[in-house]
């Protein structure tokens, strides 16, 4: 057993709720970084290929071309998803 005075306890455990804090953020930021290929966001969609070349060609979701590949930024999608929810 260790024993260490209460206000050295409570800083580290201060520090390490900030640490859990940080790391909690950067996945959310990560996350609105990460690029999905057209595929990939059509099922996380649930929508037909058709479907989903009506929403490229009507611009409803912003996407990236390079080439003939598509990419689509996850946020863009989550944000799609949250202006489509019905309450």
């Amino acid at each position: 057993m260790v024993m260490i005075p209460q206000e050295e306890w409570q800083a580290l455990y201060d520090k390490l709720d900030r640490l859990a804090e940080m790391i909690e953020n950067r996945n959310s930021t990560d996350r609105d970084a990460e690029w999905l290929e057209s595929e990939a966001a059509r099922k996380l969609l649930g929508v037909s290929s058709k479907t989903w070349q009506n929403y490229r060609d009507q611009r409803v979701i912003p996407f990236s071309q390079i080439g003939r590949k598509i990419y689509v930024n996850r946020a863009d999608l989550d944000a799609f998803l949250r202006s489509h929810r019905i309450s």
